[in-house]
């Protein structure tokens, strides 16, 4: 049997290990999961909202073990507070919404005829959640879930498996099978998912995992839920308030060592704005504190692995040689030894669209500065990519975000900011960044199915 394994970025120890559930376990657990479902769905709406909600506050209340335990696990400074104010507002949202979007929609209740569609839950859910925000992401999925009647079966990754013993500490007042978490190797998770043990699996991570999980479920007609890579832009037109772009996007692309699934990894600058705007962005970014995540002065803590570190390394070394001047000395931020999960930021100028730091995804503290004539070239330069999660555009004229919106191939147009995730809206993406959509109404869409009542009176 095989262990899951956490490796602390902070020190290079083992944090924190688990043995492996076998893949007989696994299945009897979601056996189990199975059976405790219809008793579930048939609990009152409120009942259930109110019995998700608690978990969320059960959560909350221990949130600054879980601020520590997360620097611990993949890095993020403690001075950021932890994930919990989002986890807060967007379980608030979904069960406001939940009433009006899980209620029948009728169609005609007269003498002749009662007509109208029902949504119902789709029965058992895999989360499987990943490490860079290891409650959000999987909140995303399962309060949504919970609220419309599901079981949840939460897979979390191995560098933060902590986080899912403390969801299922939280969630334990459910009743049983309600929600369960698992350790589980990849080869358990394909088992599970090619015997069509699921009614849905959602998936947050690498877009070559997210193929493989098709792969898994092919032929078992299990509805999939996959946000995979992101290359996401930002874009500072000529109007655009100069200090907030440089302030938001700088964080937007270095907050969470940049490991974050809407974090900015390409800044295109319209030409009139272009040597003040990078000014302005070097003097932000030298004053980062590279350091010890659980340090209330460390600005900006190390990747959550050594070899995420190591292949931005290799990315920007392939730029360096291609032309690219770095704009950071790396030596300023002693840190940075080159030997670990620790990494300077990498602000780049003198990039183009051949270097991989500009086409493949990075998910780390690095970010190129492109100067762009006018919002057509800027257009064709955030197109240009295989991903698109989110685009962010920058300027005083919101019928121009609009316009320049309409045409980007993205799931979201932020105007004005970026790396944040509405509620009300959406969270989904187009091209290879995946397929499916959480939260706001659609998310219970996802997590639901139709069924249709044709009821003919006599």
């Amino acid at each position: 049997m095989s262990d899951i394994t956490c490796v602390s970025p902070v020190d290079g120890s083992v944090y924190f290990t688990r043995p492996a559930d076998d893949v007989g376990f696994a299945r009897s657990k979601v056996k189990a999961a199975r059976k405790a479902a219809k008793d579930w769905a048939r609990l009152p709406l409120a009942e259930r909202i109110a019995l998700v909600e608690e978990g969320i506050a059960r959560l909350d209340g221990v949130n600054a073990d879980l601020t520590r335990e997360l620097a611990w696990q993949m890095g993020r400074p403690v001075r950021y507070g932890g994930e919990m104010g989002g986890a807060r507002e967007r379980t608030a949202y979904m069960a406001r919404i939940a009433a009006e979007e899980l209620a029948p929609r009728v169609i005609e209740d007269s003498e002749r005829f009662k007509r109208f569609l029902a949504r119902e839950p789709l029965g058992v859910v895999l989360v499987i959640a990943p490490w860079n925000y290891p409650y959000l992401t999987a909140i995303n999925t399962i309060v949504p879930a919970l609220i419309a009647g599901n079981v949840v079966v939460l897979k979390h990754a191995s560098q933060t498996p902590l986080a899912g013993e403390r969801l299922a500490q939280a969630f334990a007042h459910l009743p049983e099978g309600v929600f369960t978490n698992l350790f589980l190797d990849h080869e358990t998770v394909a088992a599970l998912i090619g015997e069509g043990r699921f009614d849905f699996v959602n998936f947050t991570g690498s877009t070559a995992t997210g193929r493989e999980i098709e792969r898994m479920a092919a032929g078992t007609f299990t509805g999939l839920g996959l946000e995979l890579g992101g290359k996401d832009p930002g874009y500072v037109r000529a109007d655009a308030d100069l200090d907030a772009a440089v302030e938001t996007l700088v964080d937007g692309a270095f907050y969470n060592s940049g490991q974050c699934c809407c974090g900015i990894e390409r800044i295109y600058v319209a030409d009139p704005l272009y040597d003040v705007f990078v000014e302005k962005a070097v003097a932000l970014v030298s004053g980062y504190r590279l350091g010890d995540p659980l340090d209330p002065e460390t600005t900006l803590g190390p990747m959550a692995n050594r070899r995420f570190a190591d292949a931005v390394r290799k990315q920007v070394a392939d730029a360096l040689a291609q032309g690219a001047r770095q704009l950071i000395d790396p030596t300023a931020f002693p840190r940075d030894n080159g030997q670990d999960a620790y990494l300077a930021p990498r602000l780049l100028v003198d990039v183009d669209h051949s270097m991989r730091v500009m086409k493949e995804e990075s998910f780390g503290p690095v970010v190129g500065i492109m100067k762009v004539r006018d919002d057509s070239e800027a257009v064709a330069r955030m197109n240009d990519s295989r991903y698109g999660l989110t685009a962010s555009v920058w300027t005083s004229d919101t019928a121009a975000a609009e316009e320049i919106g309409a045409a980007l191939e993205t799931g979201t147009v932020f105007m004005n900011r970026c790396d944040y995730l509405d509620p009300a809206l959406a969270w989904t993406g187009v091209k290879d960044t995946g397929r499916g959509a959480s939260l706001s109404y659609l998310g219970y869409l996802n997590l639901t199915r139709p069924k249709s009542y044709h009821l003919r009176k006599l």
